[in-house]
């Protein structure tokens, strides 16, 4: 009922401007969960409470004796997220889009692709699958340029390694002067996806990946510490057609 106010408000504010993502992971650490006075055991009900939301959201919840305000009606759209099979195939059960985070979850990408598409049931929301993938982007004027700008996302995931609470930092030269061999390995598996280079270097990098998945979409992480270098990479990024 939160949520469906929560994003009701949003929907409400921004007409045909939201979306909302529904994920089975916590997202955080357990002793976030417990402040949060969530029970862990909570996921086990996400079907259900998907089905739910998706249900205060509708036309048909106009009589319900319990409402969201807003959100009633709204039918604002629910995507699902993940980066396992499980969500593929609940988002192939109920007929939804789905989002995979291969951003930082490279694993089951493949896996979950499979399990999406074949499993696939239409629905009124949707007649047939759609899948986005997350992707980590950095475009600068040079290779070097931009494998410079990558290490600020580089240290974050050293320091998710080391459990150190860090702000982003700005670029180093030398990324192996910061990392240990098993955070280096940790963190190139996990930004597997990763496209960092120039625009001709990334166009080309891109094409392959979206016509190996066939995604339908691609969701754009652009982890660069100086705002105006990063405005600059999604421009150049925006100059990019991955459809010739």
């Amino acid at each position: 009922l939160v949520i469906a106010e929560q994003f009701g408000t949003l929907a409400s504010l921004y007409p045909n401007r939201i979306d909302l993502g529904l994920g089975r992971a916590p997202g955080t650490d357990q002793n976030t969960l417990r402040a949060l006075r969530t029970d862990p055991l909570n996921s086990n009900n996400f079907p259900s409470d998907v089905l739910e939301l998706q249900h205060l959201l509708s036309k048909s919840s106009k009589n319900d004796s319990i409402q969201a305000f807003p959100g009633v009606g709204l039918e604002v759209p629910l995507w699902i997220l993940g980066s396992s099979t499980f969500g593929a195939g609940l988002a192939a059960e109920l007929g939804l889009p789905y989002s995979f985070a291969s951003h930082f979850a490279p694993d089951a990408l493949f896996d979950a692709i499979n399990t999406y598409r074949t499993n696939f049931k239409p629905s009124q929301k949707l007649t047939s699958p759609y899948l986005m993938l997350g992707v980590n982007v950095i475009v600068a004027d040079t290779n070097e340029e931009a494998q410079h700008l990558s290490t600020s996302q580089k240290q974050s995931f050293a320091n998710l390694r080391r459990g150190a609470r860090k702000k982003f930092q700005p670029p180093i030269d030398d990324i192996d002067s910061y990392w240990n061999a098993s955070e280096k390995l940790m963190a190139e598996h996990m930004l597997k996806y990763s496209f960092v280079g120039t625009k001709e270097k990334v166009e080309k990098e891109l094409k392959k990946f979206v016509n190996k998945t066939k995604a339908d979409e691609l969701m754009v992480v652009t982890s660069v510490y100086n705002v105006q270098k990063r405005i600059k990479s999604l421009k150049l990024l925006s100059e990019i057609n991955l459809n010739s």
